[in-house]
């Protein structure tokens, strides 16, 4: 399990340019109007914010905005990048359930980000990441 977190693999030009590319667009994506909104108006979403599994208002808030803001930095900056990823996998799949698991339709960005982040997580930081920097291996 270490390994798969704290290793980048060797890979083509092209791989490490898709890592990248999907990583800034997903995580850059994800943080204005979701993460940050959600930051600066904390105070007037905790209240009203959904009790996911009986943590709370605050406590949910507090989760969605550590994955949607912090975790969505690191994913584009490209550090802990595979870890970075599964809270934004949580607080998606917390998303499809609160909206019936729609796929389509109205609510078919969800999909696009599961999507890009299952292929984050399988796919890894690439060669243009602090992770890179980090963890490499034998070279």
């Amino acid at each position: 399990m270490k390994k798969f977190f704290f290793t980048v693999p060797k890979g083509s030009l092209a791989l490490s340019l898709t890592a990248f590319i999907l990583r800034f667009v997903f995580g850059l994506l994800m943080i204005p109007h979701h993460g940050y909104a959600k930051l600066v108006e904390f105070n007037e979403r905790k209240g009203q914010f959904m009790d996911f599994l009986g943590l709370g208002g605050t406590f949910s808030l507090s989760l969605t905005i550590f994955a949607e803001f912090f975790c969505s930095i690191l994913l584009v900056i490209g550090l802990f990048t595979r870890l970075a990823t599964i809270p934004l996998l949580i607080t998606i799949l917390v998303i499809f359930s609160i909206h019936n698991w729609e796929i389509f339709g109205k609510h078919e960005l969800v999909t696009a980000f599961l999507g890009g982040y299952l292929g984050i997580l399988l796919l890894g930081p690439g060669k243009f990441s602090i992770d890179y920097l980090l963890f490499k291996k034998g070279r």
